[in-house]
């Protein structure tokens, strides 16, 4: 997985389409950034972002299966999976839409749940250069008995892997 990670890391560095960063690590939570630009309009570049279950990682589920994702673009809607048997994962909330402009969700993501923590996720579109530039943030915070400080660089690289391949879904059709 590692491997995987840095081999994902290693191509996006190279290819100039992305700039990621741990912002700032606190006892009390972390910040995240990743920016990329999207060879698609806004428009594109946000039903890319809302259709989860196409690009978002198997590996980063907890079913093993990305179509078990789904995200209700609107206030109160959940990014959700389903988990079989009838079971469920409410992995975040929706608390901010303008489609074509802004995404943003409030919750802790995979493993976080375990902590007594929430986070902000935001995903950020701007026209630029005939495609769409995509800031995504994700702020943590509460409380982790060690810390943040093992957390921060796990999550940015989780996100980073989800970015490229949204940017592939979004360009190609394929994550």
């Amino acid at each position: 997985m590692q491997l995987v990670l840095a081999a994902v890391a290693a191509v996006v560095a190279s290819s100039g389409a992305a700039r990621a960063e741990v912002v700032d690590v606190q006892p009390n939570g972390f910040e995240v950034r990743h920016a990329l630009h999207l060879a698609v309009p806004p428009d594109k570049a946000y039903a890319a972002l809302v259709d989860i279950g196409r690009w978002w990682s198997p590996d980063h589920t907890f079913s093993g299966d990305s179509a078990n994702l789904s995200i209700e673009p609107k206030a109160g809607g959940c990014f959700c999976e389903a988990l079989k048997d009838g079971g469920s994962v409410a992995h975040m909330r929706v608390v901010f839409v303008a489609p074509g402009k802004m995404l943003r969700l409030e919750g802790a993501l995979g493993p976080l749940q375990t902590l007594g923590v929430t986070g902000h996720l935001a995903f950020a579109l701007k026209p630029q250069d005939g495609g769409a530039d995509l800031v995504l943030t994700y702020d943590v915070g509460g409380y982790a008995k060690d810390g943040f400080a093992g957390w921060a660089t796990p999550v940015d690289h989780v996100l980073g892997l989800q970015m490229a391949r949204l940017k592939a879904y979004a360009e190609t059709g394929k994550p």
